[in-house]
């Protein structure tokens, strides 16, 4: 049984399948492989932790993308947390026509981290990774991330979320688990 607020398609479309999907409030980062005028960045939201022994990460990433040859040939790639105070980076770099090399260096602040990777300091957390396998899904690839750094912002470091098409704030309000 159904709630009647509830929409229920038994094969889903894009466009449904995108805006149920959109209920699901997600951080937002930027990927970044390579230094210098080598560096290339894109805005990703789909981050997920995947195992504490080892540590690893999991990004997904566009299989025909310009970005999977670049972690694939480098080995490895950074992936930059959003502060709130990033938003215009993330729109900017969400764009098919994105800054690269030293402009990208310059937009996002970024020093060379202990991979050979840009990383931000002022993102609420970074992780580098060396690249530890890849599964092809769908027209995306899965890229599983071995964590050999990491960096962290103040615990005062406010998160920039993306829920339901825009970009919204976590309440000062936190309950203990």
């Amino acid at each position: 049984m159904t709630d009647p607020g509830t929409t229920l398609l038994e094969v889903p479309d894009t466009a449904t399948f995108r805006a149920a999907m959109g209920n699901f409030p997600t951080g937002v980062t930027l990927l970044t492989q390579g230094i210098g005028d080598g560096t290339i960045v894109m805005t990703l939201n789909s981050l997920a932790s995947v195992s504490l022994d080892p540590l690893l990460i999991l990004v997904s990433v566009k299989k025909e993308g310009r970005m999977r040859p670049r972690i694939r040939h480098g080995g490895g790639y950074a992936v930059n947390v959003l502060g709130e105070q990033h938003h215009h980076l993330s729109t900017e770099f969400a764009r098919p026509d994105r800054p690269e090399g030293q402009q990208a260096m310059a937009r996002i602040g970024a020093v060379e981290g202990t991979t050979g990777n840009a990383v931000i300091p002022s993102a609420v957390a970074a992780f580098e990774c060396r690249l530890d396998s890849e599964y092809e899904a769908g027209d995306h690839v899965l890229l599983i991330g071995r964590v050999v750094s990491v960096h962290r912002a103040t615990d005062r470091a406010r998160p920039l979320v993306f829920h339901q098409g825009r970009y919204t704030r976590l309440s000062g309000v936190q309950e203990t688990a």
